[in-house]
């Protein structure tokens, strides 16, 4: 599920047949997480791996989660989510990884309960996630509460338009309860930011 920065364009793949999925497929294998580990992960304790080895950004990628409607990210409300692709935000996060050493994982679904799986898995193969949760944002216990799970990792989440200026509706996330930082209204290079924020919290270079 995660690919170097140099492999990352040409990596990307569906999978699973539901509409609006949108991942990288994975090179290699991580290794398993130590079984029954998740009961009582602290933020900012960083899970071990079952052969002792410490999830860090040189053996783990970082999840970057895309909520509805990215799929159509360069060519829905340009005029406010600008024209960059979901490709470019792979790119941009990839090259923004690669120099603290680190990969990422980089995915797109409209489905509430993939997002969910996906946070799940996050708990054992990602060293941190960056979440765009688009709607999501402001409805989602579910997304909020797969979050509340993952206290081993940092999350930021991030919003490409400032959430703050549009509609009342949007000014509230319930993934901002979780997330370690909130990054809004910077264009897709909100996403590149976030990325840096993670790997400082997991001691990347």
């Amino acid at each position: 599920m995660a690919v170097p920065a140099s492999e990352a364009a040409a990596s990307r793949g569906r999978e699973g047949g539901l509409a609006g999925e949108w991942l990288l497929r994975m090179p290699r294998q991580l290794p398993a997480v130590t079984a029954g580990y998740g009961g009582v992960r602290r933020r900012g304790e960083i899970p071990q791996y079952a052969d002792g080895m410490t999830r860090t950004l040189a053996n783990a990628p970082i999840l970057i989660l895309n909520g509805p409607n990215l799929n159509l990210l360069g060519q829905r409300q340009p005029e406010i989510y600008g024209s960059d692709t979901l490709a470019d935000v792979e790119a941009l996060c990839a090259k923004a990884a690669a120099a603290h050493g680190g990969m990422v994982d980089l995915r797109q679904s409209n489905h509430e309960g993939q997002l969910v799986d996906w946070i799940h898995e996050a708990r054992e193969h990602h060293v941190g996630i960056v979440i765009n949760p688009a709607a999501y944002s402001h409805t989602s216990v579910a997304i909020l509460d797969a979050l509340n799970t993952c206290d081993g990792m940092p999350v930021l989440e991030v919003h490409i338009s400032n959430i703050h200026q549009r509609e009342a509706f949007r000014h509230h996330s319930y993934v901002s309860q979780r997330a370690d930082g909130v990054i809004a209204g910077c264009g897709v290079q909100g996403y590149a930011f976030a990325v840096e924020r993670v790997a400082a919290l997991a001691g990347g270079a």
